[in-house]
């Protein structure tokens, strides 16, 4: 049982990758060529012996050729020619390498579908002409075609040009061999009748109304006789096009105003290069709002648009009706253009529930107008529960006179009375009534609070001693034994003052007769006058005064 878990846990797991490990290296060498070597993303073929006869193609069941994107090819001289589906499936290719080798032919179609390639190296091989219609399509950063044989005529002339032309001051020591089989430097070649063409095309500017047609016409001239055709790119309205040798015409019909801004090329191509003259299309039309949306909040609200029109549109703002002057508070931006079309909103900063309503966009310009409306809800009334449908009040913007909007133009406009003032005052006045109601209720409790308990002091049976944490301090007896009643309503106390102290820390009873009232640190002396409360001497109980004092009033 061990030996079974030995075999069917992690050892076995590892067994079987390694096999898989062995088996893919395998594949992979049964697919790769004769003296060569492959990986997942490169091919090199250096052997000699036997060497290759074709250039290398893996075969169907291998790695997927379109992740190849180096290939190294060197010593194989009996590689001669490439084909023009020798090199197609390897769309990922970016660098070629053929050097010491035997290459004297390449198709003119063979990188056709190699997009990818950057770099290219033919160095020392057997080729006597290349035709740049190879590379036309190719955006090559380098070309190296050393020590080649070339053979000196128009055929070549373009490699000439294309180093006239490289920005890179580095160029190559090319040469060819004239009709006595003489070296010469590619650089000082010089072929009769043999040049760059030229184009020329009749609109240089090119403006027309959406519907419209339009024909383009272009001449081309040069020797050798250049071709000619037309590059309209991704051109929508529909055309159709006539040559001959030297001249052509172009014929768009029912323009759209999706093409609006395209380029339309006339190029003229023969065997040493090509010229082209181009124009851009412009299309009048009428404004379209293609996009607007309820508002969405970030920094700030905004009102999501999207406009499209040539010439560039005006953009006006309806608020419930009425127009909407643009200020600091609330203003038209626009944060994308596409040639024709603006992607902007309508940004609102902090708005209320006094915003709340139908905001309508209007795009006008010469050859038209567009308008569209949405409903904005920013919060809820004070009292509703937000998420009910509240019917809005007609808040009327008056129209102080204010010309549209242009799009370039929409936050600058200083002399405008703002559009949320409004807002904000009322906003403002709720508030201070609010404070004011708030204000008085408080010093009106604390008012009914005051009378309250002055009103309890008064009638209360237990005396002033019940207040002492309103500072009045405690009641003390004349012989000093504890507290005593002041205030009451028994027989047994008839002074509406007695002896009042403060603790040990208050100044000596002495101090400003025995009949005193300590407030703070000071003692005011008190005279009882048994008039206040309606009654005389006579009818005081002798044993409320103090042993040994006068009665005396």
């Amino acid at each position: 049982m061990s030996s079974w878990t030995r075999w069917h846990g992690p050892a076995m797991a590892r067994l079987w990758g390694f096999c898989w490990l062995v088996v893919g290296f395998w594949r992979a060498a049964l697919a790769c060529p004769t003296s060569c070597k492959c990986t997942a993303s490169r091919i090199w073929c250096s052997d000699p012996s036997p060497g290759i006869v074709a250039f290398p193609r893996l075969e169907p069941n291998s790695a997927d050729p379109e992740n190849i994107t180096e290939i190294y090819i060197a010593n194989q001289k009996r590689l001669e020619i490439i084909n023009e589906d020798d090199v197609e499936a390897y769309v990922g290719l970016k660098n070629l390498t053929i050097v010491d080798s035997g290459l004297k032919f390449v198709a003119h179609k063979a990188f056709l579908k190699n997009s990818n390639l950057q770099h290219i190296n033919f160095t020392r091989n057997k080729l006597t002409s290349l035709s740049r219609k190879h590379f036309r399509h190719l955006d090559l950063s380098e070309l190296i075609l050393v020590g080649n044989p070339f053979t000196c005529s128009c055929d070549i002339m373009w490699i000439k040009t294309l180093q006239e032309t490289k920005s890179s001051p580095e160029t190559q020591d090319l040469y060819c061999l004239n009709e006595s089989s003489k070296n010469i430097p590619l650089a000082n070649l010089q072929i009769p009748n043999c040049g760059l063409p030229s184009a020329n095309l009749a609109a240089p500017n090119l403006t027309v109304e959406e519907g419209r047609s339009i024909t383009l016409s272009c001449s081309v001239s040069g020797d050798p006789v250049p071709n000619l055709y037309w590059d309209v790119g991704n051109l929508v309205s529909k055309h159709m096009n006539e040559m001959s040798h030297t001249q052509g015409s172009l014929r768009i019909t029912n323009i759209s105003s999706d093409d609006s801004g395209k380029q339309i090329s006339c190029v003229a191509e023969n065997l040493v290069g090509e010229d082209q003259d181009s124009v851009n299309l412009t299309v009048h039309f009428a404004p379209t709002i293609t996009f607007l949306e309820s508002p969405t909040s970030d920094h700030h609200w905004c009102i999501p648009f999207t406009v499209k029109g040539n010439p560039k549109p005006a953009l006006q703002w309806f608020y419930n009706g009425a127009i909407l002057n643009e200020s600091k508070y609330i203003c038209t931006k626009i944060h994308v253009t596409n040639h024709t079309e603006y992607h902007g909103c309508l940004q609102l900063d902090n708005p209320t529930h006094m915003n709340n309503g139908d905001y309508k966009l209007v795009a006008k310009n010469e050859y038209g107008k567009d308008e569209k409306q949405i409903s904005a809800h920013f919060m809820g009334w004070p009292g509703i529960v937000d998420g009910a449908n509240p019917n809005y009040p007609d808040v009327i913007y008056e129209d102080y006179g204010t010309a549209a909007n242009d799009i370039g133009d929409t936050t600058n406009r200083s002399n405008e009375i703002p559009s949320t003032d409004v807002a904000d005052k009322s906003g403002r006045e709720h508030l201070s009534v609010y404070a004011v109601v708030v204000i008085a209720s408080v010093v009106g409790f604390c008012l009914l609070v005051m009378l309250f308990l002055l009103k309890l002091a008064r009638h209360s049976k237990f005396g002033m001693k019940d207040f002492s944490w309103f500072g009045f301090g405690k009641v003390k007896s004349r012989q000093g034994v504890g507290p005593a009643s002041v205030i009451s309503n028994d027989d047994d106390s008839a002074s509406p003052l007695h002896h009042i102290s403060n603790g040990s820390n208050t100044p000596s009873s002495s101090e400003g007769g025995p009949d005193a009232v300590i407030i703070g640190m000071t003692k005011i002396p008190v005279i009882e006058n048994p008039q206040y409360f309606g009654i005389t001497n006579s009818q005081l109980k002798p044993d409320t005064w103090p042993r040994g004092s006068p009665k005396t009033a």
